[in-house]
């Protein structure tokens, strides 16, 4: 069977974590998270604690990483830890909700943004089936739909081109957030006094707890995607120790960046603008502050920016993720033709255009709020089994080498695993019905994994 070859150093890994991260939700989620919060200074610390959980996380994967560099990711490791079974609900999970929904859901901010500029014609209704809006933003949803299809496309012409085009727009994304949160906080419209500002009653207790873990999904949809580069481990230059490199520069990178853009909102504006925000789920916060800064001139350079920022996460995201369907595939617990290998451009195309498809499937499925509360909520059950993962492989397989080792362990995974379990909990209690639809789909993939081993034995 072909194989996918080396061929990405350690600036081009680092530069993939973060443009697969940064993709649309610090630029709109600070809306809701300033609904459920009421306090600029709560806001700011959520963007905080999420970041470090996140670092934790990819702290923790990191040492998986650098001993199973392959295609697949988690997929691949989760076979060695726990099972062939529980590898495949992973893989199933991933591809029905966990990274093709992050597809739908930059896709859609990505046409949102371009809607701000160009306007599309109002096309569709808000009739629901079963709570699905399908026509809903109609407009909104075919040309993200077209963006899918084109990067679906360009990453199948080749891995090298996709690469490059991501390094340019990480590029110009950074130097745009960059001069962005320069403007924002030399900007005489500005007031510090706006930090002092609350909403509603102060929160206190376990109504803060909640509230934090509520805030909390938006923010972790904001850094999803920092374990993304492990599925592309075959087609990384020295695997073990550029994989964990690139996974921790990246990430600090972005949770810099995201604190400091957040903190320019909120010096823009109080946090009663960002709550009234809330209610009107079509228009983006950082294109709204921008207006004040600059007028329309402000609002079109930062539409522009998000348009870069989503362009390079959807692009990043179907890159690596189509990885994984490869993976599954190759290993005989998916459909036959996603294993292919292009003769000429060495990608994964099957598995991309299968990928492609279903992403455009999510997202006439739900709105974006929905979409990325349902896959955090997927997402971080897995995570936590990552991490505890790195806890059995140190028990089990102390002999195996390990060219990184986590810090502060046991106690960094094990705090990781904590936070991962009382999330996916509060996010059953507190989002029942995308925890619902979350929890069919993982399921879903049992009759599938049963068909596919009886297919092969």
């Amino acid at each position: 069977m072909d194989q996918l070859k080396p061929k990405v150093g350690l600036r081009s890994a680092s530069f993939l974590v973060v443009a697969v991260i940064i993709g649309s939700g610090v630029f709109k989620k600070i809306a809701p998270m300033s609904d459920a919060l009421g306090s600029p200074w709560w806001v700011i610390l959520c963007w905080i604690i999420a970041g470090i959980i996140s670092l934790a996380g990819a702290l923790s994967t990191a040492e998986l990483v650098s001993m199973f560099p392959n295609s697949g990711g988690e997929y691949f490791y989760f076979q060695k830890i726990y099972g062939k079974f529980f590898a495949y609900i992973y893989g199933w999970s991933s591809f029905t909700i966990v990274k093709t929904a992050a597809i739908s859901a930059l896709a859609y901010i990505f046409a949102q943004s371009l809607d701000s500029m160009l306007h599309f014609p109002a096309w569709g209704n808000s009739s629901a089936f079963l709570g699905i809006r399908l026509f809903e933003n109609l407009s909104v949803k075919l040309v993200a739909s077209v963006l899918i299809i084109v990067l679906t496309y360009l990453n199948y012409r080749g891995l090298h081109f996709a690469e490059k085009l991501s390094g340019y727009l990480t590029y110009l994304l950074l130097a745009g957030i960059l001069l962005f949160i320069i403007f924002g906080l030399s900007s005489s419209k500005g007031d510090s006094a706006h930090f002092n500002t609350q909403h509603g009653n102060p929160l206190s207790g376990m109504d803060l707890f909640k509230a934090m873990f509520l805030a909390s999904l938006g923010a972790f949809w904001g850094y999803e995607g920092w374990n993304n580069i492990a599925y592309i481990g075959e087609e990384i230059k020295n695997p073990k120790r550029n994989l964990p490199l690139a996974l921790m520069t990246g990430t600090l990178i972005v949770i810099a960046a995201y604190v400091l853009l957040n903190i320019v909102y909120l010096y823009v504006q109080p946090i009663d603008f960002f709550v009234q925000l809330s209610t009107t789920p079509n228009k983006i916060a950082a294109v709204e502050v921008a207006a004040t800064l600059g007028g329309t001139v402000g609002m079109s350079l930062v539409a522009c920016l998000i348009l870069v920022s989503t362009l390079n996460a959807t692009n990043s995201s179907i890159m690596m993720s189509g990885r994984m369907v490869y993976a599954m595939s190759r290993d005989q617990l998916f459909f036959k033709n996603a294993s292919s290998v292009h003769p000429k451009y060495n990608t994964p195309d099957w598995a991309l255009f299968i990928q492609g498809f279903w992403a455009i499937a999510l997202l006439f499925s739900g709105s974006f709020d929905q979409l990325t509360d349902m896959l955090i909520f997927a997402a971080f059950f897995f995570y936590g089994s990552s991490a505890l993962g790195v806890i059995i492989m140190r028990i089990k397989h102390p002999e195996l080498e390990r060219n990184y080792k986590v810090p502060a362990y046991p106690i960094l995974p094990i705090l990781f695993c904590v936070f991962c379990a009382v999330l996916f909990i509060n996010t059953i209690i507190a989002k029942p019905g995308e925890a619902v639809w979350g929890l069919l789909l993982m399921g879903s993939g049992a009759p599938f994994y049963w068909w596919f081993k009886r297919k092969t034995s």
